[in-house]
Protein backbone atom coordinates (compact mmCIF):
# COMPACT_ATOMS: atom_id res chain seq x y z
CA UNK A 1 0.00 0.00 0.00
CA UNK A 2 1.49 3.34 -1.03
CA UNK A 3 1.32 6.34 1.24
CA UNK A 4 -1.48 8.87 1.05
CA UNK A 5 -0.04 12.33 0.81
CA UNK A 6 -1.16 15.92 0.50
CA UNK A 7 -3.66 17.42 -1.86
CA UNK A 8 -3.35 20.96 -3.10
CA UNK A 9 -4.32 23.10 -6.04
CA UNK A 10 -2.08 23.75 -9.03
CA UNK A 11 -4.04 26.31 -11.00
CA UNK A 12 -7.50 24.84 -11.38
CA UNK A 13 -6.32 21.23 -11.12
CA UNK A 14 -6.52 19.14 -7.99
CA UNK A 15 -3.05 17.61 -7.60
CA UNK A 16 -2.88 14.41 -5.55
CA UNK A 17 0.20 12.21 -5.20
CA UNK A 18 0.68 8.46 -4.83
CA UNK A 19 -2.43 6.35 -4.16
CA UNK A 20 -5.04 9.08 -4.52
CA UNK A 21 -4.50 10.59 -7.95
CA UNK A 22 -6.57 13.19 -9.75
CA UNK A 23 -8.15 10.39 -11.81
CA UNK A 24 -9.02 8.63 -8.56
CA UNK A 25 -10.71 11.76 -7.30
CA UNK A 26 -12.68 12.03 -10.55
CA UNK A 27 -13.80 8.42 -10.11
CA UNK A 28 -14.99 9.26 -6.62
CA UNK A 29 -16.98 12.25 -7.88
CA UNK A 30 -18.61 10.05 -10.55
CA UNK A 31 -19.40 7.48 -7.88
CA UNK A 32 -21.24 10.14 -5.86
CA UNK A 33 -23.70 10.98 -8.67
CA UNK A 34 -24.47 14.12 -6.70
CA UNK A 35 -25.64 17.66 -7.43
CA UNK A 36 -23.10 20.34 -8.40
CA UNK A 37 -23.55 21.94 -4.97
CA UNK A 38 -22.72 18.66 -3.19
CA UNK A 39 -19.71 18.07 -5.44
CA UNK A 40 -18.48 21.57 -4.67
CA UNK A 41 -18.85 20.95 -0.91
CA UNK A 42 -17.08 17.57 -1.07
CA UNK A 43 -14.24 19.02 -3.15
CA UNK A 44 -13.70 21.80 -0.59
CA UNK A 45 -13.86 19.32 2.28
CA UNK A 46 -11.34 16.90 0.82
CA UNK A 47 -9.01 19.68 -0.26
CA UNK A 48 -9.13 20.93 3.35
CA UNK A 49 -8.40 17.46 4.74
CA UNK A 50 -5.46 16.75 2.45
CA UNK A 51 -4.05 20.22 3.01
CA UNK A 52 -4.29 19.56 6.75
CA UNK A 53 -2.32 16.30 6.64
CA UNK A 54 0.19 17.90 4.26
CA UNK A 55 0.84 20.85 6.56
CA UNK A 56 1.29 18.49 9.52
CA UNK A 57 3.60 16.15 7.60
CA UNK A 58 1.27 13.17 7.97
CA UNK A 59 2.27 10.51 5.43
CA UNK A 60 -0.04 7.69 6.50
CA UNK A 61 -3.17 9.25 8.04
CA UNK A 62 -4.99 7.19 10.66
CA UNK A 63 -8.28 7.53 12.52
CA UNK A 64 -6.76 9.87 15.13
CA UNK A 65 -5.71 12.22 12.30
CA UNK A 66 -9.32 12.45 11.10
CA UNK A 67 -10.40 13.22 14.66
CA UNK A 68 -7.71 15.90 14.93
CA UNK A 69 -8.83 17.34 11.59
CA UNK A 70 -12.38 17.57 12.91
CA UNK A 71 -11.21 19.35 16.06
CA UNK A 72 -9.17 21.74 13.92
CA UNK A 73 -12.27 22.57 11.87
CA UNK A 74 -14.23 23.29 15.04
CA UNK A 75 -11.45 25.49 16.43
CA UNK A 76 -11.28 27.48 13.19
CA UNK A 77 -14.74 28.92 13.85
CA UNK A 78 -16.60 27.17 11.05
CA UNK A 79 -20.33 26.70 11.52
CA UNK A 80 -21.35 23.30 12.96
CA UNK A 81 -23.22 22.50 9.73
CA UNK A 82 -20.04 23.12 7.70
CA UNK A 83 -17.96 20.92 10.02
CA UNK A 84 -20.63 18.24 9.77
CA UNK A 85 -20.62 18.40 5.96
CA UNK A 86 -16.82 18.24 5.78
CA UNK A 87 -16.60 15.21 8.06
CA UNK A 88 -19.43 13.51 6.16
CA UNK A 89 -17.48 14.04 2.92
CA UNK A 90 -14.33 12.62 4.50
CA UNK A 91 -16.23 9.58 5.82
CA UNK A 92 -17.81 8.82 2.46
CA UNK A 93 -14.49 9.29 0.66
CA UNK A 94 -12.59 6.81 2.81
CA UNK A 95 -15.47 4.37 2.76
CA UNK A 96 -15.13 4.44 -1.01
CA UNK A 97 -11.31 4.10 -0.99
CA UNK A 98 -11.70 0.99 1.20
CA UNK A 99 -14.31 -0.47 -1.16
CA UNK A 100 -11.94 0.15 -4.07
CA UNK A 101 -8.98 -1.36 -2.22
CA UNK A 102 -7.06 1.93 -2.29
CA UNK A 103 -6.80 2.90 1.36
CA UNK A 104 -8.32 1.69 4.66
CA UNK A 105 -11.50 3.31 5.94
CA UNK A 106 -9.90 5.46 8.62
CA UNK A 107 -12.97 7.70 9.04
CA UNK A 108 -15.55 5.05 9.89
CA UNK A 109 -17.91 6.13 12.70
CA UNK A 110 -16.16 9.49 13.12
CA UNK A 111 -18.82 11.96 14.21
CA UNK A 112 -19.03 15.53 12.98
CA UNK A 113 -20.16 18.56 14.97
CA UNK A 114 -23.17 18.38 17.24
CA UNK A 115 -26.07 20.16 15.57
CA UNK A 116 -28.98 21.87 17.22
CA UNK A 117 -32.17 19.95 16.49
CA UNK A 118 -33.62 23.20 15.21
CA UNK A 119 -30.75 24.01 12.86
CA UNK A 120 -32.97 23.52 9.83
CA UNK A 121 -33.70 26.39 7.48
CA UNK A 122 -36.80 28.48 8.05
CA UNK A 123 -40.13 27.63 6.47
CA UNK A 124 -43.03 29.67 5.13
CA UNK A 125 -46.48 29.92 6.64
CA UNK A 126 -49.39 29.04 4.35
CA UNK A 127 -50.09 32.76 3.94
CA UNK A 128 -46.50 33.48 2.98
CA UNK A 129 -46.44 30.58 0.53
CA UNK A 130 -49.53 32.01 -1.17
CA UNK A 131 -47.84 35.40 -1.43
CA UNK A 132 -44.75 33.89 -3.04
CA UNK A 133 -46.83 32.05 -5.64
CA UNK A 134 -49.03 35.08 -6.28
CA UNK A 135 -45.98 37.18 -7.08
CA UNK A 136 -44.86 35.00 -10.00
CA UNK A 137 -45.62 36.46 -13.44
CA UNK A 138 -47.09 33.74 -15.67
CA UNK A 139 -47.27 35.58 -18.99
CA UNK A 140 -44.26 33.76 -20.49
CA UNK A 141 -42.87 30.24 -20.80
CA UNK A 142 -40.27 31.04 -18.15
CA UNK A 143 -42.90 32.42 -15.80
CA UNK A 144 -45.16 29.40 -16.27
CA UNK A 145 -42.19 27.11 -15.64
CA UNK A 146 -41.18 28.96 -12.47
CA UNK A 147 -44.74 28.90 -11.12
CA UNK A 148 -44.99 25.16 -11.80
CA UNK A 149 -41.65 24.50 -10.08
CA UNK A 150 -42.57 26.54 -7.01
CA UNK A 151 -46.02 24.95 -6.75
CA UNK A 152 -44.54 21.47 -7.05
CA UNK A 153 -41.82 22.07 -4.47
CA UNK A 154 -43.99 23.74 -1.84
CA UNK A 155 -46.73 21.10 -2.04
CA UNK A 156 -44.64 18.02 -2.75
CA UNK A 157 -41.58 18.74 -0.64
CA UNK A 158 -39.19 18.13 -3.53
CA UNK A 159 -35.46 18.72 -3.34
CA UNK A 160 -33.77 20.72 -6.11
CA UNK A 161 -32.06 17.59 -7.48
CA UNK A 162 -35.43 15.84 -7.69
CA UNK A 163 -36.87 18.73 -9.71
CA UNK A 164 -33.85 18.71 -12.02
CA UNK A 165 -34.02 14.94 -12.60
CA UNK A 166 -37.76 14.87 -13.38
CA UNK A 167 -38.79 13.87 -16.91
CA UNK A 168 -42.04 14.39 -18.80
CA UNK A 169 -42.73 10.65 -18.73
CA UNK A 170 -42.51 10.64 -14.92
CA UNK A 171 -45.99 12.18 -14.81
CA UNK A 172 -48.31 9.18 -14.52
CA UNK A 173 -51.59 8.04 -13.03
CA UNK A 174 -51.88 5.79 -9.98
CA UNK A 175 -55.46 4.92 -9.02
CA UNK A 176 -57.40 8.17 -9.26
CA UNK A 177 -54.37 10.38 -8.68
CA UNK A 178 -51.82 12.05 -10.91
CA UNK A 179 -48.35 11.36 -9.57
CA UNK A 180 -44.76 12.30 -10.33
CA UNK A 181 -42.14 9.58 -10.06
CA UNK A 182 -38.92 10.96 -8.63
CA UNK A 183 -35.35 9.84 -8.11
CA UNK A 184 -35.03 10.50 -4.42
CA UNK A 185 -31.98 11.17 -2.29
CA UNK A 186 -29.47 8.32 -2.55
CA UNK A 187 -31.66 6.40 -5.02
CA UNK A 188 -30.45 4.84 -8.26
CA UNK A 189 -33.88 4.67 -9.91
CA UNK A 190 -37.22 6.46 -9.85
CA UNK A 191 -39.06 4.07 -7.56
CA UNK A 192 -40.87 6.66 -5.41
CA UNK A 193 -43.63 9.05 -6.37
CA UNK A 194 -45.52 11.98 -4.95
CA UNK A 195 -49.18 12.80 -5.52
CA UNK A 196 -49.84 15.91 -7.58
CA UNK A 197 -52.82 18.03 -6.57
CA UNK A 198 -55.17 19.39 -9.24
CA UNK A 199 -53.86 23.01 -9.06
CA UNK A 200 -50.25 21.84 -9.34
CA UNK A 201 -51.04 19.52 -12.24
CA UNK A 202 -52.78 22.40 -14.00
CA UNK A 203 -49.69 24.58 -13.49
CA UNK A 204 -47.41 21.89 -14.95
CA UNK A 205 -49.73 21.21 -17.91
CA UNK A 206 -49.98 24.94 -18.67
CA UNK A 207 -46.21 25.18 -18.74
CA UNK A 208 -45.80 22.12 -20.98
CA UNK A 209 -48.45 23.50 -23.35
CA UNK A 210 -46.46 26.73 -23.69
CA UNK A 211 -43.28 24.79 -24.42
CA UNK A 212 -42.68 23.70 -28.00
CA UNK A 213 -42.45 20.07 -29.17
CA UNK A 214 -42.72 18.37 -25.80
CA UNK A 215 -42.13 14.61 -25.92
CA UNK A 216 -41.70 11.78 -23.45
CA UNK A 217 -38.08 11.29 -22.48
CA UNK A 218 -37.49 15.03 -22.34
CA UNK A 219 -36.78 16.81 -19.05
CA UNK A 220 -39.93 17.99 -17.30
CA UNK A 221 -38.36 21.40 -16.72
CA UNK A 222 -35.93 22.93 -19.19
CA UNK A 223 -33.73 26.00 -19.41
CA UNK A 224 -35.02 29.14 -21.10
CA UNK A 225 -31.67 30.91 -21.40
CA UNK A 226 -30.16 31.45 -24.84
CA UNK A 227 -27.05 29.36 -24.16
CA UNK A 228 -28.85 26.26 -22.90
CA UNK A 229 -32.45 26.60 -24.07
CA UNK A 230 -34.27 23.28 -24.06
CA UNK A 231 -31.67 21.51 -21.92
CA UNK A 232 -32.41 20.05 -18.50
CA UNK A 233 -32.73 22.68 -15.79
CA UNK A 234 -29.88 22.64 -13.28
CA UNK A 235 -30.15 22.59 -9.51
CA UNK A 236 -28.48 26.00 -9.48
CA UNK A 237 -31.24 27.40 -11.68
CA UNK A 238 -33.94 25.83 -9.52
CA UNK A 239 -32.38 27.43 -6.44
CA UNK A 240 -32.25 30.75 -8.27
CA UNK A 241 -35.91 30.52 -9.26
CA UNK A 242 -36.92 29.98 -5.64
CA UNK A 243 -34.63 32.68 -4.24
CA UNK A 244 -35.89 35.25 -6.77
CA UNK A 245 -39.52 34.44 -5.97
CA UNK A 246 -38.82 34.76 -2.24
CA UNK A 247 -37.13 38.13 -2.69
CA UNK A 248 -39.92 39.42 -4.92
CA UNK A 249 -42.41 38.56 -2.19
CA UNK A 250 -40.34 40.43 0.39
CA UNK A 251 -38.73 37.41 2.03
CA UNK A 252 -35.04 38.11 1.50
CA UNK A 253 -33.38 36.10 4.26
CA UNK A 254 -30.28 33.90 4.26
CA UNK A 255 -32.30 31.32 6.18
CA UNK A 256 -34.85 31.04 3.38
CA UNK A 257 -33.58 28.90 0.51
CA UNK A 258 -34.91 26.45 -2.05
CA UNK A 259 -34.77 23.74 0.61
CA UNK A 260 -37.04 25.90 2.77
CA UNK A 261 -39.91 24.94 0.45
CA UNK A 262 -39.37 21.31 1.43
CA UNK A 263 -39.40 22.32 5.10
CA UNK A 264 -42.57 24.30 4.40
CA UNK A 265 -44.35 21.30 2.88
CA UNK A 266 -43.41 19.01 5.78
CA UNK A 267 -44.28 21.59 8.44
CA UNK A 268 -47.64 22.48 6.90
CA UNK A 269 -48.51 18.78 6.70
CA UNK A 270 -47.86 18.42 10.43
CA UNK A 271 -49.78 21.61 11.21
CA UNK A 272 -52.70 20.20 9.24
CA UNK A 273 -52.83 17.34 11.73
CA UNK A 274 -51.45 14.54 9.57
CA UNK A 275 -50.08 11.52 11.43
CA UNK A 276 -46.31 11.54 11.94
CA UNK A 277 -45.84 8.26 10.03
CA UNK A 278 -47.90 9.64 7.15
CA UNK A 279 -45.69 12.74 7.03
CA UNK A 280 -42.59 10.51 7.16
CA UNK A 281 -43.82 8.69 4.06
CA UNK A 282 -44.68 11.99 2.36
CA UNK A 283 -41.24 13.45 3.14
CA UNK A 284 -39.53 10.18 2.13
CA UNK A 285 -37.53 10.15 5.35
CA UNK A 286 -35.78 6.82 5.88
CA UNK A 287 -35.72 7.44 9.62
CA UNK A 288 -38.77 8.56 11.62
CA UNK A 289 -36.46 10.55 13.92
CA UNK A 290 -35.80 12.97 11.04
CA UNK A 291 -39.51 13.72 10.81
CA UNK A 292 -39.72 13.99 14.59
CA UNK A 293 -37.28 16.95 14.48
CA UNK A 294 -39.96 18.97 12.71
CA UNK A 295 -42.57 17.84 15.21
CA UNK A 296 -40.33 18.77 18.12
CA UNK A 297 -39.85 22.30 16.77
CA UNK A 298 -43.61 22.74 16.39
CA UNK A 299 -44.23 21.47 19.92
CA UNK A 300 -41.88 24.16 21.21
CA UNK A 301 -43.69 26.83 19.21
CA UNK A 302 -47.05 25.69 20.62
CA UNK A 303 -45.80 25.74 24.22
CA UNK A 304 -48.09 28.08 26.15
CA UNK A 305 -45.91 28.60 29.22
CA UNK A 306 -44.76 32.09 28.21
CA UNK A 307 -48.34 33.22 27.61
CA UNK A 308 -49.44 31.80 30.97
CA UNK A 309 -46.60 33.54 32.82
CA UNK A 310 -47.30 36.84 31.06
CA UNK A 311 -50.98 36.61 31.98
CA UNK A 312 -50.08 36.03 35.63
CA UNK A 313 -47.70 39.00 35.74
CA UNK A 314 -49.42 41.52 33.53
Amino acid sequence: MNELQAVGYRGQELAVTTVITYDTFERFISYLDASPKTIETYTKALRQFFNYIGVHGIRKPQREDVLAFRDDLKASGLKPTTVQNYITATRIFFKWTAQEGLYPNIAEHVKGAKLDKNHKKDYLTSRQAKEVLAGVQTDSEEGLRNYAILSLMVTGGLRTIEVSRADVEDLRTVGESTVLYIQGKGREEKTEYIKISAPVEKAIRSYLKARENVEEGQPLFTSTSNNSKGKRITTRTVSGVVKTALRNAGYDSARLTAHSLRHTAITLALLAGREITEVQQFARHANLNTTMIYNHALDQAKNGCSDAISSAIF
